[in-house]
């Protein structure tokens, strides 16, 4: 499944509004220019889980930051950890010399492996014969070990691969696809969301994107616009005890063309944890909570490469942090409301040893906020 079948439906489509910023024309991440996205979805078998077997209910997400080679071009990015029970590769790269060379993958826990391993399969096969690969690829995860047979590790290379040159602009789908295919959140069935903000032109004019994949969260906590609407969804069925709730993740992957330094990317990529928490969320102990965030802008920087010699200087633009404000304010309603579509796009879905995760209703969801 690739970037360009959208989900059926999302927060807006039921009059459901985060915020007050504006949204880009899309309401993704792929607002921002070049960026893609694309995903491989693996749903097969019911029933008892075998190991190896199934039931599969699970995927991967491909991230491609801009519209040329990220193995040839990399960017500005800073990484930041609300709570550090996850895996993020590439982010002592990344926290050293701020800088995105790869693309960016999501998927499960047990698969982080695979799929890093496949993304160096694909840069070398990018640069080409003669040229020496080097990049610290990044790969996220959170665990879908409730309906899928996580252990059976079945994410493969071709799967990596599929997503990687399915990965498009335009509308993304999002719920229940690709690395979110085997996610719950808040208690509902979760999985992959995005949205974006357009910042008004007196504040630069810049996009701010923002693509999550939402695995956190209790049920009394969950909170749409500043309404504890969880409370009132208790009806629902649970597809765990409450008690084990709050114990998955949330790895969020934001992008902007505001031309911005790795301590500015890592400043973005800080507010997305208080977007996490308008929801809800509270980085519980057990849950993996890391945020990502890249400039598009800049795109001059010394590749990383072992083929040439990089320039002694160069030159880069830089916003001032005395503008930085709005772009904190665009990522945290991004983020928030790329929650809430994982959410109201998420499909029901009944997975290993017949375990299911219900859907939030969109249309009940919009009547507890009226």
């Amino acid at each position: 499944m690739s970037s360009a079948e959208p989900a059926a439906v999302r927060a807006r489509d039921h009059g459901i509004v985060i915020g007050t910023g504006t949204p880009g024309p899309y309401n993704a991440i792929t607002d921002v220019e070049g960026v893609r996205v694309g995903h491989t979805t693996l749903i097969r078998g019911d029933g008892p889980r075998v190991v190896g077997q199934g039931p599969v209910r699970t995927g991967v997400t491909v991230v491609l930051p801009h519209d040329g080679v990220a193995f040839d071009e990399p960017l500005y990015a800073g990484h930041h950890w609300l709570n550090g029970n996850g895996e993020l590769t590439g982010t002592a790269f990344l926290h050293d010399f701020g800088m995105l060379g790869s693309p960016i993958a999501l998927t499960n826990t047990a698969s982080v492996g695979v799929v890093r391993d496949a993304l160096v399969e694909i840069e070398v096969g990018t640069l080409g014969k003669g040229r020496h690969a080097w990049s610290l690829t990044v790969v996220g995860e959170t665990w879908d070990g409730r309906l899928n047979d996580i252990d059976g590790q079945h994410v493969k290379p071709e799967h990596v691969k599929a997503a990687y040159h399915a990965a498009a602009g335009g509308p993304v789908a999002e719920g229940a696809v690709g690395g979110g295919t085997g996610m719950i959140c808040h208690g509902f069935k979760g999985g992959i969301g995005t949205a974006s903000r357009v910042l008004a032109e007196e504040d630069g004019g810049y996009t701010v994107g923002v693509l999550v994949q939402a695995n956190h969260g209790r049920r009394d906590r969950l909170t749409v616009n500043g309404v504890p609407v969880g409370r009132s969804l208790e009806d629902v069925p649970r597809p765990m005890p409450p008690r084990q709730e709050g114990a998955g993740s949330i790895i969020g992957i934001l992008a902007t063309d505001a031309p911005l330094l790795p301590h500015q990317c890592r400043r973005l990529a800080q507010r997305a944890g208080l977007g996490v928490a308008r929801t809800g969320g509270a980085g519980e102990n057990s849950s993996g909570d890391g945020f990502l965030c890249f400039s598009t802008a800049n795109r001059n920087l010394p590749a990383n490469t072992l083929d040439g010699d990089a320039p002694r200087t160069f030159q880069v633009t830089v916003l001032a942090d005395d503008y930085i404000d709005p772009l904190f304010y665009a990522v945290i309603e991004a983020t928030e409301e790329a929650i809430v579509n994982a959410l109201v796009a998420g499909r029901t879905t009944t997975g290993a040893d017949g375990l299911t995760a219900h859907a939030l209703d969109g249309e009940r969801l919009a009547e507890l906020l009226r």
